[in-house]
């Protein structure tokens, strides 16, 4: 069985952490590394169950990085990303929106040349995260609170 690499950014916010940790145990043909800058939103006790699993590695660094993000495809071997590093509150984007250029444009756009230049899969991005979280944790976001 061959291994596959598989690069998540953003892996210590709520959604990255939860795909880590059941991606472990589902996949068991996938190394992951985690990428995560760690900001607000960010936060490894949420990886607990993982730290010093022999499948895990976490890196502490910026998606908008390119010198970083071009030595760790390049070192890697990464096989597929998937993104979920993101600026998300809305509050935040209005008091210093240039911060969510960055993380959410730019950020992007490096992984997107990175992943080209070294023909690597992009699989997920946010948009489509919640969707696949939905059905992994069987949660229904349209259900009423009660």
């Amino acid at each position: 069985m061959s291994l596959k690499t598989i690069l998540v950014t953003g892996g210590a916010g709520f959604i990255g952490s939860n795909f880590i940790i059941n991606s472990l145990k589902r996949f068991k043909s996938w190394n992951i590394i985690n990428l995560d800058k760690l900001t607000y939103a960010g936060n490894l006790t949420n990886l607990e169950s993982v730290k010093g699993h022999n499948r895990y590695r976490f890196i502490k660094g910026d998606i908008s990085n390119k010198k970083l993000i071009d030595n760790l495809f390049k070192k890697q071997s990464i096989d597929c990303v998937v993104n979920f590093a993101a600026e998300s509150h809305v509050d935040r984007s209005i008091l210093d929106p240039d911060i969510f250029i960055k993380t959410n444009v730019v950020g992007t756009q490096v992984l997107l040349e990175a992943a080209k230049k070294y023909s690597v899969k992009i699989s997920l991005f946010r948009y489509q995260l919640t969707r696949f979280m939905e059905k992994l944790l069987k949660v229904n976001r349209m259900r009423p609170i009660d």
